[in-house]
């Protein structure tokens, strides 16, 4: 019983000494941070466009790839962390999250080998962002038939 109090107290007790996040700040970092990123995508979809012939649809897949390969090397290379500290989900919500959270999870596991290291462990972080996007599609995919079916 006095182990369960004295839990408490320390909890109520460090709870007034922690600094307060700075939620404010956070929020516009992640906005600059993601914001730029999303510029950065869309110079790079003008820069297929122009210089490659590619047409507006087509010059979609290239810029994700692209941002993919470039954050997939920032995180090799260790920028991407730095840049996550920084910026939060701004710099987690794009595809380049995606392609951090991939990255990192096969650099982690490497060591136990390709097989039972990268490959079992390559979509840890990223499987339950795979499970949600598949799930959510499939639902309003049916509620958009459904809703021209009716009207």
């Amino acid at each position: 019983m006095d182990e369960k109090m004295n839990e408490k107290n320390f909890e109520q007790t460090s709870k007034k000494y922690q600094p307060k996040p700075p939620y404010v700040m956070n929020c516009v970092k992640a906005f600059i941070i993601g914001g730029l990123i999303c510029v950065f995508g869309e110079l790079l979809t003008e820069m297929y466009i122009h210089w490659f012939d590619f047409s507006e649809e087509e010059a979609g897949n290239p810029t994700v790839a692209t941002l993919i390969l470039l954050a997939a090397l920032a995180t090799g290379f260790g920028f991407y962390d730095k840049l996550g500290q920084f910026a939060g989900a701004g710099s987690a919500v794009p595809v380049t999250g995606f392609a951090n959270s991939v990255t990192s999870a096969a650099l982690e596991y490497k060591s136990e080998g390709y097989v039972l290291g990268v490959a079992s462990n390559l979509f840890k972080l990223a499987g339950s962002v795979i499970v949600f996007g598949v799930v959510s599609a499939y639902v309003l995919g049916i509620i958009r038939y459904v809703w021209q079916l009716i009207f």
